[in-house]
This record gives C-alpha cells, sequence and structure tokens, in this order.
C-alpha cells in the first residue's frame, strides 16, 4: 500500500482539521447537555446548573460555525477578499467562544470530583492559551 495513501493528517486542510475538533466538541457538549440535564431535574445541584448554563451559552456559535465553514466551502472562489475576511474573523470568534463550552465540562468534573475538575480546568486553560498563541496568523517577518 503506497504511504501517501494512508497518510490522511497530511492531506486534511487545516480547516477540515478545525471542523472535526469543532464537531466532537458539538457532540460531546450535546451528550453533557442531555445526560447532566436529566441528572439535573433528578437531583439538582447549582454548580451543575452553571455548567450547563456555559454549554448551553456555546452551543449555538458550534452551530453557526458550521454555517460559516458550509458557506465558505459553497462560495469558493465567488465571494470579495472583504467577505472571507469578515466570515473568517466571525469563524474565529464562534471558535473561541466554542471553546469556552470546556470550562462548563471542567464544571461538571468538579461537581464529581474536586480534584479531577481543578485539575481539567486549569489544563484548559492552559491549553486555550497555548492554541490561540501558537494558532495566531503568521506575519512575514515570522515566515
Amino acid at each position: 500500500m503506497d504511504e501517501a495513501s494512508v497518510n490522511v493528517e497530511s492531506r486534511t486542510s487545516p480547516q477540515d482539521k478545525r471542523w472535526t475538533i469543532m464537531a466532537a466538541l458539538l457532540g460531546t457538549n450535546t451528550a453533557f447537555m442531555l445526560f447532566q440535564g436529566i441528572a439535573q431535574e433528578t437531583n439538582p445541584k447549582f454548580i451543575r446548573e452553571i455548567a450547563l448554563a456555559i454549554i448551553a451559552a456555546t452551543v449555538p456559535f458550534q452551530g453557526i460555525y458550521f454555517l460559516i465553514y458550509t458557506f465558505l466551502l459553497e462560495h469558493d472562489g465567488k465571494l470579495s477578499p472583504e467577505r472571507i475576511d469578515k466570515l473568517r474573523m466571525a469563524s474565529a470568534v464562534c471558535q473561541i467562544v466554542s471553546y469556552i463550552s470546556l470550562i462548563g465540562v471542567g464544571l461538571m468534573w468538579y461537581n464529581i470530583s474536586i480534584y479531577v475538575g481543578v485539575a481539567f480546568i486549569l489544563s484548559t486553560v492552559l491549553a486555550f492559551i497555548l492554541i490561540r498563541s501558537v494558532m495566531s496568523p503568521v506575519t512575514v517577518a515570522d515566515a
């Protein structure tokens, strides 16, 4: 088997990778909303309510991200550079807001175990800072 046919990672665009991450995040958030929402009805807890509210506030941004992604694919080559820049900026904002849902997931873990919750929230914040600093646009001086 040809090695190039197996190496999907090198043939996948950055937008496709982001789409996959966002899809996984949306699936995780939907599952948490469903199962923790059921648990909240039977055994209400304030911290779970806050976590569910954070996750619920981010879900529409995840949906908008997919709409923007699809719109850009459908109109590839037909949009002005200014419109593309605005859509990409909106997409980046949607991604950032979507990542905030991880704080809600962390609060759910905190609700289960204080140590796991604190560790998850701290590592999420550090990972968020790391990825945003590394993923910043490359300038001519950086290249």
